[in-house]
């Protein structure tokens, strides 16, 4: 049986590697507090792109979907589910909205994230929502041909219980007495929660909402302005990679937790990155100099500009939506408007067609 030994195993984990991401994203929490004490006003449109975001990409990466207009309506809760998936899509914002606004009451035990399971499943007519798996279950890769290869026997459906309360235990007593930066100990167990896969159903939508959870009880909010889940679905691939890296024997308590760890702390970090950016981009200084004092008034780049300047900095493909995320102040007219001019312009490629279109620069 897995040993759950938060304390110890961070020792291992602390890394100069690791321990400049800690000291990076700690740097980075402080400026945001400063930033969000100043400027409420700017960042209250980044928390309805981010809900809006960690809700589709979290589902995404389950293959779950609904078209981006029944999704803002969903969302907005002006529509009721019409399929599974829409089912499942209004649970997760549900949930996501409970943690947003109540993490500082919502501790870590076993019936608490039981009652966040429930809620994931309470519009659809499952009745496993809110129960551990009553059966063993199996982890599984799915190749681009539709193959697919079990990548980890997690423990079995009767040890479930025990191991939950046992991690639960383990990161309570970790972040609890300060043995542990709280960022290792999330990561170790949000990891944990992956392998022991307790439930039949939305095992990867639970270890996503209870990271934010976690991360918002420990003060690090960043996934409120920008979406966590949103990143990890731009690097699946890397994902799962470090996932399975970190897997290896678990069972028995060998497993190195340093893979998973350093890809969370990354997307972490990138989250921070982007706060910084896009609160750059949503703030207009007027009548002040570089230096803080008056002086010259700093002009903000026009709306296409700043459009053409995403992609000269963006090597992956992007979706209008992704934009709109970006530079949540530009109106979606004006966004269509220049990817059209951009397209006509020869400046960036179109990839895909429909809700899968993407656009690219030319380099």
């Amino acid at each position: 049986m897995h040993q759950f030994d938060y304390a110890c195993a961070a020792e291992s984990l602390l890394t100069p590697h690791i321990a400049r991401l800690l000291t990076t994203i700690h740097e980075a929490k402080g400026r945001q507090n400063v930033q969000i004490d100043m400027r409420p006003e700017a960042v209250r449109t980044l928390v309805d792109v981010a809900r809006i975001q960690s809700t589709d990409a979290s589902n995404r990466i389950e293959g779950i979907a609904t078209s981006d207009r029944r999704l803002n309506a969903l969302m907005l809760k002006t529509v009721t589910p019409r399929n599974r998936d829409e089912e499942e899509i209004a649970g997760y914002r549900d949930v996501l909205a409970l943690i947003h606004d109540n993490h500082d009451y919502i501790p870590l035990t076993p019936n608490v994230i039981l009652q966040l399971h429930r809620d994931l499943f309470r519009h659809t007519p499952l009745a496993f929502g809110g129960r551990f798996k009553d059966s063993d279950n199996v982890i599984v890769e799915r190749s681009t041909d539709g193959t697919q290869t079990v990548r980890f026997a997690p423990p079995s459906a009767l040890m479930t219980p025990e191991l939950i309360t046992r991690a639960c235990d383990a990161f309570n007593e970790a972040v609890g007495n300060e043995h542990v930066d709280p960022l290792l100990a999330i990561a170790m167990f949000t990891f944990d929660f992956t392998c022991i896969h307790p439930f039949n159903d939305g095992n990867g939508r639970m270890s996503r909402l209870l990271t934010l959870l976690l991360m918002y009880r420990n003060g690090f909010e960043i996934g409120k302005y920008i979406s966590i889940e949103h990143i990890i679905e731009q690097t699946k691939d890397t994902y799962y990679d470090a996932l399975a890296a970190s897997t290896r024997g678990w069972n028995d308590s060998v497993n190195d937790y340093a893979p998973f760890a350093q890809y969370l702390l990354g997307t972490i970090l990138t989250a921070y990155r982007e706060f910084d950016e896009r609160i750059g981009q949503l703030i207009t200084p007027t009548g002040a100099g570089t230096d803080g004092h008056p002086g010259t008034a700093t002009t903000k780049p026009s709306s296409e500009r700043r459009i053409a300047a995403l992609f000269e900095r963006t090597l992956s493909p992007m979706s209008k939506a992704d934009v709109l995320a970006q530079l949540p102040d530009i109106s979606v007219s004006t966004v269509e408007r220049t990817l059209k001019r951009m397209l006509d312009a020869g400046e960036i490629t179109k990839i895909g067609a429909g809700r899968a279109t993407r656009y690219v620069s030319k380099r």
